[in-house]
């Protein structure tokens, strides 16, 4: 079941505006949503009863607005997220996002993150951040995405979990969780296979996840996290043509056949935070991480291609080591008859990638690891500096105020030169401080009006400075960072003990917009491109409707446009953009409309049902605007029962139909690419059965 709460405090005398309690971290302070001056939303994690196998981290999505998760139906490239229209350029893995699991940043240091890690079945909730509070996070802060791990339950259980479904999907998955002694655990591991909707789209991935809570006794806590995926030889079909998609919507493009177009991925991390009391009003947390990130990836480029001396070659293969930690210490204490709470904090993390690129050729034998055309150190380092205050100065009035200080420093060093291939070692490094305000005014017990305003930055990530645009050798050092300026006002409404409606107005301005330049065999270059604007609504409401009856909906209105004139390439590679692009053109990838919705009946015994409805409105595929993708609106319904087997056993079956009207629709599309493989088709009707066993 997908069940966003917002939290709150303790009930008030008429018991009518109070929502379960849920424990919040994405503001960095112990304030419930409701009294937080921004856009928070908090989403209950439990998929089992919606009959999802918890595969797709969209699953868990339905019903916050602001946020999109497109449906590639292409597990090598990860899902495509966008908040507010921030994100939507990526090619692939999430950009202008930051994602954090258990508190670890998914992000590293250079603004490219991912949700791939994920795992659902040992997650409590998801926390996503919108609007001007996201800036505190620091690089690529278009929104911030949080998901956390549930604790360990007083009595031990182990639940076990097969799905089957369309297009030859499986899924296994355990999980144990309890408490032993002063150790609170909760281990899950799962498998998921699937032949894919689309021809040449096989995925293996394997997904596993331990948290163990120590109690260290006076106050002190130790967390400890781990997390691996392993992700083998996952075929990616690539986009279609507008003919392709006509003629067969479930092909792969041939040459993905040909090259035999795959990636492997693996990832192994350790995170460690530890928490202690220093006396009632003060509190001290330390974090610390490491992890390893391996992937090789075979693309379709020509050999005659890379018959050019400055080509990197066909196959990518990036090996990294990242790591980091934060400090942070948080005061409690009155002011002036008012709380207040501050909090004061320094983090470091860095990146190692050993970057090398090789031949997608050997001889007439194509999609094998050939020779080596790219060999060099990249690394990245990040150290921030951030203050948080919050004051509730009056019965009716709060004030947040926060300020974050971020260097980020690239350098790459370079080991393959030869006579027509210089040393193209370099560095470059951004600096930016971004404040933030928020200020909220109480009217009623049960309403909050708001106003906040802050300005964040983005830096290029690696895959963006890795490539010029004019297919020279060396990283992209021309690109700037690009700076915005965040806007929002916003109301909460807890109509009843048990839901809220939210809504806000929302802007954002962009300067230094960094788009895609080209993007061709699989290879992406960028450029800034200028101002930018987004501005739009967002709308929700959560919470149950009536006894056993729940809802979670939410829908987006987004205008992104160009605010400059600018020109751009048709081609790659692109030494003189020639093509114009009008102001007030849109932004591609981006739709004005989408929202979702989750209506769902069940008491968590015997029968329960669920439908669910998604709604995306068209989308332009490039600046040119020369093509789109049309809107699309999806239902989904779901039906399950649970069988009492014993005081603490029970088993679930489910039963789930996407797309029940079978309806043609594009999932996502691939942003300015250059053989016009704009297209990631969506499945058609599918089914998915499912059963799970808890004792």
């Amino acid at each position: 079941m997908l069940a966003p709460a917002m939290a709150q405090q303790a009930p008030a005398a008429d018991d009518t505006r109070l929502l379960p309690a849920v424990q919040v971290n994405a503001s960095r302070l112990d304030i419930p949503p409701f009294d937080v001056p921004a856009s928070l939303s908090v989403v209950q994690v439990a998929t089992a009863a919606s009959g999802q196998p918890g595969v797709n981290f969209s699953e868990v999505l339905v019903g916050v607005p602001g946020i999109l998760a497109r449906d590639r139906q292409n597990y090598a490239q990860d899902e495509q997220i966008s908040i507010r229209g921030f994100g939507s350029r990526s090619t692939f893995g999430v950009r202008s996002i930051r994602v954090y699991m258990d508190g670890i940043p998914s992000t590293l240091p250079d603004g490219q993150g991912q949700v791939a890690q994920f795992n659902l079945d040992s997650a409590d909730r998801v926390e996503v951040l919108r609007g001007p509070f996201s800036v505190l996070y620091g690089n690529a802060a278009g929104g911030v995405v949080q998901l956390y791990s549930a604790d360990g339950t007083a009595v031990p259980q182990t639940t076990l979990g097969v799905y089957g479904g369309s297009y030859d999907s499986f899924r296994f998955l355990a999980n144990t969780r309890g408490i032993a002694g002063p150790v609170n655990y909760n281990v899950a591991a799962s498998e998921f296979l699937s032949g894919g909707y689309r021809a040449h789209s096989r995925v293996r991935r394997e997904s596993d996840n331990a948290k163990f809570g120590i109690d260290l006794g006076h106050e002190r806590k130790l967390t400890v996290l781990l997390n691996r995926i392993n992700q083998p030889d996952t075929q990616d079909p690539l986009g279609l043509t507008r003919a392709q998609l006509n003629q067969d919507r479930r092909q792969a493009t041939a040459v993905a056949a040909q090259y035999n177009t795959r990636k492997s991925a693996e990832q192994n991390q350790l995170g460690l935070i530890y928490e202690q009391a220093l006396s009632q009003a003060d509190q001290l947390r330390a974090m610390a991480y490491y992890g390893q990130r391996s992937i090789i990836q075979y693309l379709s480029i020509p050999p005659f291609v890379q018959k050019n001396p400055l080509q990197s070659g066909g196959v990518i293969s990036p090996a990294t080591n990242y790591g980091g930690a934060d400090l942070r210490w948080t005061h409690r204490g009155e002011l002036a008859g008012g709380d207040y709470e501050t909090v004061l904090g320094a983090s470091g993390d860095y990146q190692i990638q050993r970057r090398t690129g090789y031949e997608n050729f050997i001889g007439s034998t194509l999609g094998v690891q050939g020779a080596l055309r790219r060999n060099e150190h990249d690394n990245v380092n990040n150290v921030a500096e951030y203050a948080q205050f919050y004051w509730h100065f009056a019965p009716q009035w709060s004030l947040l105020l926060g300020l974050r200080n971020d260097e980020v420093r690239f350098a790459e060093h370079d080991f393959y030169i030869t006579a027509n291939n210089p040393d193209d070692s370099g560095h470059v490094s951004y600096r930016a401080t971004t404040p933030v305000a928020g200020l909220q005014f109480r009217p009623a017990e049960n309403v909050r009006v708001y106003a906040s305003f802050g300005k964040g930055f983005e830096t290029p990530s690696y895959n963006e400075l890795g490539y010029r645009s004019d297919g020279q050798t060396g990283l992209a050092f021309d690109l700037k960072p690009s700076r915005s300026r965040n806007y929002e006002v916003g109301a909460k409404w807890q109509a009843t003990r048990g839901l809220e409606f939210d809504t806000a107005l929302f802007r954002a301005d962009t300067s230094n917009e960094l788009a895609v330049a080209t993007n061709v065999n699989g290879r992406s270059t960028y450029r800034n491109v200028g101002d930018t604007r987004r501005e739009g609504v967002e709308l929700s409401a959560t919470g149950e409707l009536a006894t056993n009856w729940r809802l979670s909906a939410g829908y987006t209105h987004l205008r992104a446009r160009f605010r400059n004139g600018f020109l751009a390439c048709t081609g790659s590679p692109c030494t003189v953009p020639s093509t114009p692009i009008a102001a007030g053109s849109r932004l591609p990838g981006v739709p004005e409309d989408y929202g979702s919705l989750r209506l769902e009946h069940g008491d968590g015994t015997g029968w329960r049902e669920g439908i669910t409805i998604t709604g995306v409105g068209a989308v332009t595929v490039n600046d040119t605007d020369t093509d789109r993708a049309a809107g699309y609106g999806l239902v989904d319904v779901d039906a399950g029962y649970t069988f009492a087997l014993g005081d603490t056993t029970r088993l679930d079956l489910s039963a789930r139909v996407n797309n029940l009207a079978n309806r043609r629709y594009i999932g996502s599309v691939i942003v300015n690419d250059g053989n016009g493989r704009y297209f990631e088709p969506g499945p058609d009707r599918s089914y998915m059965l499912g059963a799970r066993l808890t004792f």
